[in-house]
């Protein structure tokens, strides 16, 4: 490939006959993910796209995912990723949001057929010209013969991150080609990600860690070895088989993949993981005592790439085991500042951590108002996280407002109150979290209707229509919701529902 140096797609110049991706038994090398990648622009180029065009995967991780990306960063294109756990509606959302001119989809993923439910919706977005079926996202796509120009530039924009919203639907998370290769170098150094080395993939592409993590291990020139699904069992299977030497997820992840039977992980020698289900002291022992392998706690968003900062494998148990951490780059920056007043707070104090460096997203795609409110005026951005300071690190402490981590993913509880007030016969409803020792975040729901509603047909009509991690464990009906007279009018009083959802679960069988 040519074009400008610091293009994203120069990533895959060096080493071209070492392997990029590990995926069971097939191996692509970096010249292979390369010229894959080339006739996927010439694809591309084909149906008429061109630089500042958008396109949208909604497809499982394999090479033509890595494909797809690569071939993008050619023609200065933008790639907007969409979960695999999304369904119609969602994926609706992402893609009109977008303005996506076509949809490279999957005949069918865990007997979901997303390239017919883009098929169905294709009439509801203007701009959808192409949905282009991926019956084996386990191979590369064929492309188009011939070659053309790289085109493609260190400011075009690249990927997208969905990111919970406010208003009941996901935002995009945008950020630059520039931005993408920079932080996959940063983090490649960070952790010593060298030719030859391994990382095991076990996150889904489509979110901010799973991105990362591969990209760094491309920058770094090792390979990415895909699991298109995560099963313990096959991850740590994996692991043994490739002597994977870096892993990267969640702490509950990690956890399943450590507790299998017999596992032989050895060969791993660094990585990290953020907290969700509060076993981030049990994840690090263990890796410790059975492995010698010393976990960092690392820190990150869509809106500021994840892996943005982590802990040092040097530091004790207790000091790797606090969430946040160093920023990875001299190019970053953070600092504390007071909720209301962005002055920045005394030493140690608690306030809002705000950000700004090459790693902040350029802003939120087709949402100029929430970008200009997700920035100060003189150019910080608002992580909404309270935090303090710890000499040159920082040390995360929660969500300023009431987002849930479900499963490892931010979800706003409007997301799922506005669908299930999109219900025939649910007129209200409010979600609440409940924390659970080994598992983290539990969304519980109560809604209001007009008639008597069982908690199966709730239940079954959420599974339907959003991804699963966002399913509530328990529906209630409740004939109203409790209240609280304020001085800006009547409230909700969210806390008397987290007490209600915690008496549920722990008195009565979870669904």
């Amino acid at each position: 490939m040519s074009g400008a140096p610091s293009a994203f797609f120069g990533l895959l110049e060096d080493n071209a006959d070492a392997p990029a991706i590990y995926l069971g038994d097939y191996v692509a090398t970096r010249r292979d993910l390369a010229e894959a990648s080339n006739r996927a622009a010439a694809f591309l180029s084909s149906l008429g796209l061109t630089r500042g065009d958008v396109i949208a995967l909604w497809i499982p991780d394999g090479p033509t995912w890595l494909q797809f990306l690569f071939a993008a960063a050619h023609q200065g294109i933008l790639v907007v990723p969409i979960s695999t756990r999304y369904r119609r509606a969602e994926a609706l959302h992402v893609i009109a949001l977008s303005r996506a001119k076509a949809v490279v989809a999957a005949t069918s993923f865990l007997e979901v057929a997303f390239a017919q439910i883009v098929r169905d919706i294709q009439g509801e977005v203007p701009t959808l010209a192409h949905v282009i079926e991926i019956a084996d996202p386990s191979r590369f796509h064929a492309g188009a013969d011939g070659h053309v120009e790289a085109v493609g530039r260190p400011q075009d924009l690249l990927c997208t991150f969905s990111t919970s919203g406010t208003t009941g639907a996901p935002k995009l998370a945008v950020h630059d080609q520039h931005s993408c290769r920079t932080h996959g170098h940063t983090v490649a150094s960070a952790f010593d990600i060298h030719p030859g080395d391994k990382t095991l993939c076990a996150l889904p592409l489509y979110g901010v860690l799973g991105f990362v993590q591969a990209i760094a291990t491309l920058a770094g020139g090792g390979t990415c070895i895909l699991l298109p699904v995560f099963k313990a069992g096959e991850a740590a299977s994996a692991i043994e088989r490739h002597a994977a030497t870096h892993v990267f997820g969640s702490d509950g992840l990690l956890d399943a993949v450590f507790n299998v039977p017999a596992a032989k992980l050895s060969t791993l020698r660094a990585g990290g993981f953020a907290d969700f289900a509060g076993l981030t002291d049990r994840v690090m022992r263990t890796a410790e005592d059975k492995w010698r392998l010393r976990l960092v706690s690392v820190y990150g968003s869509s809106e500021g790439f994840a892996l943005m900062a982590a802990r040092s494998p040097s530091e004790s148990i207790e000091a790797r085991s606090l969430p946040g951490g160093r920023l990875l780059s001299g190019e970053m920056a953070f600092r504390i500042v007071e909720l209301d007043s962005e002055t920045p707070v005394a030493p140690g104090a608690t306030g809002e951590l705000q950000i700004r460096g090459y790693n902040v997203m350029s802003g939120y795609l087709n949402n100029e108002a929430a970008t200009a409110r997700s920035f100060t005026s003189d150019g910080w951005y608002r992580t909404g996280d309270f935090a303090y300071a710890d000499k040159e690190a920082f040390v995360f402490l929660s969500r300023i407002g009431d987002g849930l981590r479900l499963r490892g993913y931010l979800v706003d509880p409007s997301e799922i109150e506005t669908f299930l007030c999109r219900h025939p016969d649910v007129c209200a409803a409010q979600v609440v979290g409940v924390r659970l020792e080994g598992e983290g975040d539990v969304a519980v729901a109560f809604v209001r209707a007009d008639r008597q509603l069982g908690e199966t047909e709730l239940l079954a009509y959420c599974r339907e229509g959003i991804a699963n991690y966002k399913v509530p464990r328990r529906i209630v009906q409740v004939d109203a919701f409790p209240v609280i007279d304020g001085p800006n009018g009547t409230k909700i009083r969210k806390a008397a529902l987290r007490e209600h959802a915690s008496q549920l679960l722990s008195s009565a069988p979870i669904t």
